[in-house]
């Protein structure tokens, strides 16, 4: 039961995203923007574990793969903004943040840090 409604309001906080950008651009950015997901996520693993140890592993992990992740949003617009349709765009886009992952954790890992 906690499972389906882990996903039920994993779901609805999607939709409902969705749903404000069709109204309001700059709303549905700020809501896509708070870490909701993240903060759902350390809900679900601290009521399912107790551990707030790996909550915090995790919360420090996920501050590293952000950083990478902004390629994404810097890509988009700027390949939008040149007349390039939405599909390529988010292709691209989604191509350079992958190598940024790589990239991230091949420097992670040079200077130490374990995720």
């Amino acid at each position: 039961m906690q499972y389906v409604l882990k996903v039920i309001l994993t779901a609805l906080l999607v939709v409902a995203i969705s749903e404000t950008g069709k109204r309001s651009t700059p709303l549905a950015a700020v809501l896509a923007s708070l870490p909701l997901t993240s903060i759902l996520a350390f809900i679900w693993l601290y009521s399912e574990t107790g551990d707030a140890t790996r909550v915090g592993a995790l919360a420090g992990s996920i501050f590293w793969y952000v950083l990478p992740s902004l390629v994404l949003f810097l890509a988009m617009p700027a390949m939008i903004s040149r007349g390039f349709g939405f599909w390529p765009s988010l292709t691209v886009g989604c191509g350079l943040t992958f190598l940024a992952y790589l990239g991230m954790a091949a420097a992670l890992q040079r200077f130490g840090v374990a995720l």
